[in-house]
């Protein structure tokens, strides 16, 4: 069971944030604040939305807060597994991103880094989270420590999964943007996404099927076949926010426990990886075996197992 709950981002954005857990028994709780649930997760986006109704800030007698953030491209359902897992025992709500999802698409001009942050600002005070322990992967960790940083009040824990914090550069963005004109878009069916981002895709070294489930679940059925839910362009103008600066001195400014997690075939080198624990005031670290840039999802039992004792300190402090 997945349930909606719509909070209202930066610049007044709608955004869609998910709990993966079955409803508490019951009439709701139904606190002051955005949003409606609803239920199950869809496979396309809906229709127009219907207006904004209050808030809800989650069940009664739930434990502490966590909000996950997806990367470049994800969506909340790619946090399904570990949200599931945190629900036992804590509120674990996954965030569509702007442009992401079911989240609103704005222009591409609105996805500056500053409405990222303040879309997770929302989300935390919205829907009752804080002090909330934030999970990031890729974008979402960078989103995730920028907002430690800007609001220490809001944030206990923080766990930064695969996601560098020195520059990348302009080649690294051309990159993307010759990889964007790869891909054979329309897929004719869902199959055929699985294979061509688990085989043919040229930046897949070996097969991984886990990849093509990845990017199968941020596909929608169109009239001509099943396109992505993001639009390429607005991911490209998001990482050009980021991509061309290094991060360092946000991650210095962290001052919650963090844990930095990497596949050790991932983006993040070892080195770097160290080197951003060194620079958190009270960073720790992890890795993945076998696990490659999409850690959380490649390997969802050894990512448990390596942030597991840390969630557990940090949840239960």
């Amino acid at each position: 069971m997945a349930r909606r709950i719509d909070v209202t981002g930066a610049g007044g954005v709608r955004l869609a944030a998910w709990e993966f857990a079955e409803p508490p028994k019951g009439p709701p709780f139904v606190p002051a604040q955005a949003g409606a649930y609803r239920q199950d997760l869809p496979q396309q986006l809906p229709g127009p939305p219907d207006p904004p109704a209050p808030a809800d800030g989650g069940a009664a007698g739930h434990g502490a807060g966590v909000l996950l953030l997806h990367g470049l491209m994800g969506r909340a359902s790619h946090w399904a597994p570990t949200a599931r897992w945190l629900s036992e025992r804590h509120r674990a709500v996954a965030l569509d991103q702007r442009g992401h999802g079911q989240s609103e698409k704005p222009p591409r001009a609105a996805h500056t880094r500053q409405a990222y942050v303040e879309d997770a600002e929302a989300a935390v005070e919205q829907l009752g989270l804080g002090p909330v322990v934030l999970v990031g992967h890729a974008m979402g960790a960078l989103t995730a420590w920028q907002l430690a940083a800007h609001r220490p009040d809001l944030v206990r824990g923080l766990v930064i999964c695969d996601m560098r914090a020195s520059a990348l550069g302009a080649s690294s963005q051309r990159e993307w943007e010759d990889w964007f004109k790869t891909w054979p878009t329309p897929f004719a069916t869902l199959a055929d996404v699985r294979k061509w981002f688990g085989e043919d895709d040229p930046w897949v070294e070996r097969p991984n099927p886990a990849r093509g489930a990845f990017y199968a679940e941020i596909m929608q059925e169109c009239a001509d076949g099943w396109r992505p839910v993001c639009e390429p362009e607005q991911m490209l103008a998001s990482r050009e926010t980021w991509v061309y600066d290094a991060h360092w001195e946000e991650l210095a400014q962290v001052r919650c426990p963090a844990l930095v997690v990497r596949g050790l075939d991932g983006e993040l080198g070892r080195a770097e990886a160290q080197e951003m624990v060194r620079v958190l005031p009270r960073g720790q670290y992890a890795e993945v075996a076998d696990a490659g840039h999409l850690v959380h999802y490649d390997q969802p039992d050894a990512w448990r197992a390596a942030v597991a004792p840390f969630l557990e300190a940090v949840l239960t402090s």
